[in-house]
């Protein structure tokens, strides 16, 4: 089979992977364990049904009818035994149709069978599958895909990685260079290796190196963040290769290999350029997608799920088949850089990334990319497994400040409304949930970072070296952002527990939260207790963390969302009342100066996303 005629290969777990990955390729009932021989070929044992109708073999049809030049596709596969092959489509419903099916009797030879299914009616939304039914004796298959009859225009993609994270880096390279087709559409891959520990230092280094061979280039750099490490992939794709697409992918993933070559088939069939985003799975939880499409909503400035699109969807418990919600086409605006494809004219036509060191720099990129035309897809099949977000709290730690300024600066670039009232009014009601809960640190690094938007983007180059240096000194000021492993290194807590499962009660209308905010508000303008600053009042999950408990209390250790340390949160109301004043100084100027910061930031757009910038902070 020509492989530029394969737009999705049938694949199956590795024998690394844990068995709860299954489910992410074969549709099995509990009665039924097919027989996986390697990663393209398995055995349907007798008397038994089994689906492809799951996550990385159904096929997407109507993101190919959508955006590609591809008209109907064909699934190939090769079977030997007896067995029965009927391939079905869903609507945007998620109703089942049947479209042809084929019997194989007593195949004692390999033989070739083929269906040819037309994308017309996938408009909106629709998979296509098969299913392999057994009677009496089973049925193998192998090297089954979804194909076209004429093959695709051959493109080479490069790669760029920004690494901190050796040992995880060391694992995806060596699951790119394990795979031959992977190797074939592969021209170059570039690693920004950015961290203490170099690549060239760690265990199993050398195997993946020498899979991947003259492909890697491993560039040694000062810690430039993932914006920093992800565009110096594109630089050097860009200015010192010839390929054709380039995919940014984290380095703490672990890889399905295929959606590179999909990612990559689905550029080389767009009818116009786009880029192609993959999905993340849960790296904790290998069955669940995490994300599945994501936007901006460009009123408010946060990213959220597409409309419509399913969140933290377990395949083992409801498959693909049974779920409506995974039929309709979702619209993305964006895609995380966890792993997404450029085309190489993207890349020309808007430049390179903003010098934002991490955070809203992949957001940035895809809305500047959709004002020149070109859209983002959030590919279904395409997927890497990756720690969800909802693992770690990175809103309240040393990212807070990142989260914050650059969520500015994509506003004043991209919003079309007028957005400056929604910006302070959120800003100022985040600011007091913080103090209120005793986030002293969180609260200080975003006012330093309204503080450094309002400055101007003329540092931004700079701060790529400096910022995350000066975040971390100026948090190590505060209690709330020091933290020990575990509870048990502070003394034990001496406030009443029943008392806190009461504070803990959510709110029932916005009376009772206001009477909560007005009770914690005036408890952090009376002193603490004596003894709160040497021992805490409670032992605090992450979850519970909530300022309408912390508010009332006057010390806590509270656990970080990965359960992995503890801080020490201690009432201040010397500190509350300084940190108050300084966030209504800056949300009035932000409001006063957000008109004129608009139109500063879009000026300086071009000299901010120009290669001779970007060429002069990596020659330094």
């Amino acid at each position: 089979m020509d492989q530029n005629c394969v737009l999705q290969r049938v694949i199956l777990p590795r024998d690394e992977d844990p068995l709860d990955v299954r489910p992410l390729y074969l549709d099995e009932p509990d009665s039924v364990h097919c027989h996986v021989a390697s990663r393209r070929s398995t055995t349907v044992p007798p008397s038994a049904k089994v689906s492809f109708s799951t996550y990385f073999n159904a096929f997407p049809a109507s993101y190919w009818k959508r955006w590609t030049t591809v008209d109907e596709v064909v699934l190939r596969l090769a079977v030997r035994g007896t067995g029965r092959v009927d391939v079905y489509r869903s609507r945007p419903s998620g109703d089942i149709i049947h479209i042809e099916g084929r019997y194989v009797r007593d195949a004692d030879e390999w033989t070739d069978v083929e269906f040819t299914v037309p994308l017309k009616p996938f408009e909106d939304g629709g998979w296509i599958w098969f299913d392999v039914f057994t009677d009496d004796a089973p049925l193998e298959i192998r090297e089954a895909a979804w194909t076209v009859r004429e093959p695709l225009p051959p493109q080479k993609v490069a790669i760029g990685m920004a690494s901190m994270r050796p040992v995880d880096a060391v694992i995806a390279l060596h699951a790119l260079g394990e795979d031959p087709a992977v190797l074939d559409v592969l021209g170059k891959v570039f690693v920004a290796d950015q961290g203490p520990v170099k690549l060239r230092d760690t265990e199993g280094f050398a195997e993946a190196a020498a899979l991947l061979g003259d492909k890697l280039q491993v560039i040694e750099q000062d810690n430039l963040g993932g914006s920093g490490g992800f565009t110096r992939g594109l630089y050097e794709a860009i200015e010192h290769t010839d390929v054709d697409q380039v995919m940014l992918m984290d380095d703490d993933i672990r890889l399905e290999p295929d959606a590179l070559l999909r990612s990559n088939a689905f550029a080389r069939a767009a009818a116009e350029p786009v880029i192609v985003g993959s999905h993340m799975l849960n790296l904790h939880s290998r069955a669940r997608l995490h994300s599945f499409a994501e936007i901006v909503d460009l009123n408010t400035c946060f990213w959220r799920a597409a409309p419509g699109a399913v969140t933290d969807h377990d395949f083992a418990t409801d498959s693909l088949r049974d779920t409506k919600e995974l039929h309709p086409r979702i619209n993305a605006t964006y895609n995380g850089w966890w792993m997404c494809l450029f085309p190489r004219e993207v890349v020309r036509r808007i430049g390179y990334p903003l010098p934002l060191f991490i955070k809203w720099d992949d957001a940035e990129y895809s809305l500047r990319a959709l004002e020149h035309g070109f859209p983002t897809v959030s590919l279904p099949g395409s997927a890497v497994w990756h720690m969800p977000w909802t693992d770690k709290n990175d809103s309240t730690d040393w990212q807070a400040y990142f989260h914050t300024r650059n969520r500015l600066i994509l506003a004043a670039l991209h919003s079309p409304h007028d957005v400056k009232n929604g910006i302070v009014k959120h800003g100022l009601k985040l600011s007091l949930r913080h103090l209120l809960s005793m986030e002293y640190s969180t609260v200080m690094l975003q006012q330093k970072a309204i503080e450094d938007f309002l400055a101007g983007p003329s540092l931004l180059f700079d701060s790529l070296r400096t910022a995350l240096p000066e975040v971390r000194r100026l948090r190590a000021e505060y209690s709330d952002a020091q933290t020990l492993p575990s509870a048990r290194e502070f003394p034990p807590p001496t406030f009443d527990q029943v008392r806190a499962e009461a504070l803990l009660q959510p709110s029932t209308s916005k009376v009772t939260t206001a009477k909560r905010a007005a009770k914690s508000l005036l408890h952090n303008f009376s002193s603490p207790a004596p003894d709160a600053a040497g021992r805490p009042q409670m032992n605090v999950p992450a979850l519970s963390a909530r300022w309408f408990l912390l508010g009332n209390l006057d010390s806590a250790t509270v656990s970080t969302a990965d359960g992995t340390a503890v801080a020490f949160y201690k009432r201040d109301p010397k500190e509350f009342r300084a940190l108050a004043a300084r966030a209504a100084r800056n949300y009035r100027r932000l409001g006063q100066e957000w008109d004129r910061m608009t139109r500063v930031y879009r000026a300086a757009l071009p000299e901010l996303t120009s290669t001779e910038s970007w060429r002069k902070v990596f020659e330094r």
